[in-house]
């Protein structure tokens, strides 16, 4: 099956009515802020998304994106390859709509003036939130080990009076 490139921007309410299935990928070269977020984007994003509309009249569209990213270990400091696996759920909605009345399996999503939601800085701003805060390897496969993490010899503390010696003296004075 041929993979083809997906639009930037669609009508979810048309592609509601249509039940629009789209499969495809787009260009990881289009998400700018995506490919500056991590090492290397691997592999194009791969997407799968279908548009319907729910028995409360919803519209709503959901699907998949996958991608390979490299990322830079913050323990060893070495590359890796990081999978992504995103699914997603969203309702369109209009300004004046009121996000409340959603029912929380889906994420509300603001169309523009022209009633179009940007595929490409919505399916970004995914892959971006689904990033490791902190990127490191699995503990067996990085190469700096939980022995190699001390940084120096810990000197013993000091020894200190107990400040409250002074009250045992007390009380022992009152008996």
């Amino acid at each position: 099956m041929q993979k083809v490139k997906l639009p930037k921007k669609v009508d979810p309410f048309k592609s509601a009515i249509q039940r629009s299935i789209y499969e495809g990928v787009m260009l990881a070269t289009d998400m700018q802020r995506f490919s500056a977020a991590v090492c290397e984007v691997l592999d194009d994003i791969a997407i799968s998304v279908k548009f319907d509309t729910d028995v409360q009249g919803l519209t709503y569209f959901e699907g998949k994106l996958q991608t390979r990213a490299s990322l830079i270990c913050q323990r060893c400091n070495d590359s890796f390859v990081h999978s992504i696996d995103v699914r997603f759920c969203f309702c369109p909605v209009r300004s004046e709509d009121v996000e409340d009345e959603i029912p929380e399996i889906y994420d509300p999503v603001e169309v523009d003036e022209l009633g179009e939601v940007d595929l490409l800085g919505l399916f970004e701003d995914e892959l971006i939130l689904t990033l490791p805060i902190v990127a490191m390897h699995k503990d067996e496969d990085c190469a700096m080990k939980g022995s190699d993490m001390s940084y120096g010899d810990i000197e013993p503390e000091e020894s200190k009076p107990n400040p409250f010696a002074v009250l045992k003296e007390l009380k022992r004075n009152q008996e």
